[in-house]
């Protein structure tokens, strides 16, 4: 006999548990919400499009160049010294995450996020290509005929075109694009651009054409522990169960309160939108990327039926149960004054950032040297690297307390190219009897006729023990 399973035990069926997934025809929609995706997919793909073919001062504006190791943003240059910067935009990145998350819930997945913008795009040539949610339905399901060989041949050749230039852009980013266009047509790329060109085709392809929510419901890391920067004051898309339920169909005009129904008509429009395929009537999802479309449709039911807006709509768990929410919370506000602090911090210190970096080297094979006049001598070689991208001529001086300075008395100028290391041997002396044991110095490297390019570095200057 077979053992009766307990009341609280679930039963998994393995073929539940490793069923295909189904595949999900988001409907074509309109309202505002779809405006701002519209305008986001729009922008975010014309940042992405367009800033490597961009000019700065004769030169790619957005350009990486890993080999030369030298970044350029607009007229910034930046070193692997300047690794910091990137350290502070990642962290202002997630600050900026959580911040509008515990606001707004998940607006950057809805809005911003490369696999809903080009989910988006895909999206758009599949509908050109095999028509609205119904054709599509009926066309995967109907047997292959030249019609239906055309339509999904014409979205792959599409879909294929623009992942390649997708890959070829993102190529382009780390390569001068200008250069990489001829070299792709007459088939002489490197081995590293081939390799990356198409990878991030594939992927883009793959997650884009092929994956989709899959991405969202089962890779994407956010979407799991998004719960824990939710609370019950976090704006959500939710669904007014208080005001929908019981839901049904009427007649229009009909005393849909009479017979004892709410405002949602059950017209699953709102499943029918989604880009992952849930229903938003079921409650809070991790699967639910808060992209309004869901908004947009109810919205569009309720202006037809003469019923309010926002049966479906932007609101915390506590506003739809009836209670008041403030959305400025202590931590909301924590997070809005991090961000102010990083983001003005950071615009001050690019804007302060020196082009010049200074390294001082002692000689290491002796502390010091006596001259024959009694005078003590110490030996440096100077480590100056100019981040320019203008040759520059730079002065060198010493700075101290005490009786240092440089052999010969006078300030050293030495020129520096665009990005060049340049080595400079640099003897310090102080007259006999004047210094001893350990004394502090100072380097002060400036860029002449360019006071405001100055570089200051310390070292020690060593004589005899007292």
């Amino acid at each position: 006999m077979a053992k009766p399973q307990p009341a609280s035990a679930v039963v998994v069926d393995d073929g539940e548990m490793y069923r295909a997934a189904t595949k999900v025809y988001p409907r074509e929609t309109s309202g505002r919400f779809q405006n701002l995706r519209n305008a986001a997919v729009i922008v975010l793909l014309g940042l992405y499009y367009l800033l490597p073919w961009l000019n700065w001062n004769g030169r790619q504006a957005v350009l990486f160049d890993l080999p030369a190791r030298k970044f350029f943003v607009l007229g910034l240059t930046f070193w692997p010294q300047d690794f910091i910067y990137l350290s502070w935009l990642l962290i202002m990145a997630g600050i900026s995450l959580f911040f509008v998350t515990a606001l707004a819930g998940r607006l950057w997945c809805g809005y911003a996020c490369p696999q809903t913008v080009w989910t988006e795009t895909f999206l758009r040539i599949e509908r050109w290509t095999e028509g609205d949610r119904g054709r599509r339905m009926k066309l995967d399901a109907a047997p292959w005929t030249p019609e239906k060989i055309l339509r999904k041949g014409s979205k792959q050749l599409l879909w294929i075109v623009f992942a390649l230039w997708t890959g070829f852009t993102f190529v382009g980013f780390f390569t001068p694009i200008r250069a990489l266009g001829p070299r792709v047509l007459d088939l002489s790329l490197g081995h590293w651009e081939t390799f990356w060109m198409l990878f991030y085709s594939f992927a883009t392809y793959g997650n884009a054409g092929h994956l989709r929510e899959q991405v969202c419901k089962y890779m994407c890391p956010y979407a799991r522990f998004q719960g824990a920067m939710f609370d019950r004051n976090t704006l959500i898309i939710a669904y007014d169960n208080r005001r929908g339920e019981p839901r049904g169909p009427r007649r229009r005009g009909s005393d849909y309160r009479a017979a004892g129904l709410g405002d949602c008509i059950d017209c699953t429009l709102c499943v029918q939108v989604c880009p992952t395929g849930i229903d938003i009537r079921e409650g809070l999802q991790y699967e639910c990327i808060a992209c309004g479309a869901c908004i947009d449709a109810c919205d569009a039911v309720m202006d037809k039926l003469e019923y309010p807006r926002g049966l479906v709509r932007y609101a915390t768990q506590k506003s739809i149960e009836g209670g008041s929410s403030p959305l400025l919370r202590p931590r909301v506000i924590l997070y809005f004054f991090l961000l102010v602090l990083l983001f003005g911090a950071f615009i001050w210190s690019i804007a302060h950032r020196v082009p010049l970096i200074v390294d001082v080297v002692r000689d290491r094979n002796a502390l010091y040297r006596t001259a024959s006049d009694g005078a003590i001598e110490n030996a440096y070689t100077l480590k100056i690297m100019n981040k320019e991208g203008v040759a520059r001529r730079y002065r060198v001086t010493v700075e101290d307390h005490g009786a240092v300075s440089l052999a010969g008395g006078e300030a050293i100028e030495v020129d520096a190219k665009p990005g060049e290391v340049v080595s400079l041997p640099v003897t310090l002396r102080a007259e006999a009897g004047s210094v001893s044991g350990r004394s502090e110095v100072e380097f002060l490297v400036e860029a002449v006729g360019e006071p405001a390019i100055r570089y200051e570095e310390e070292s020690r200057f060593f004589g005899p023990s007292p």
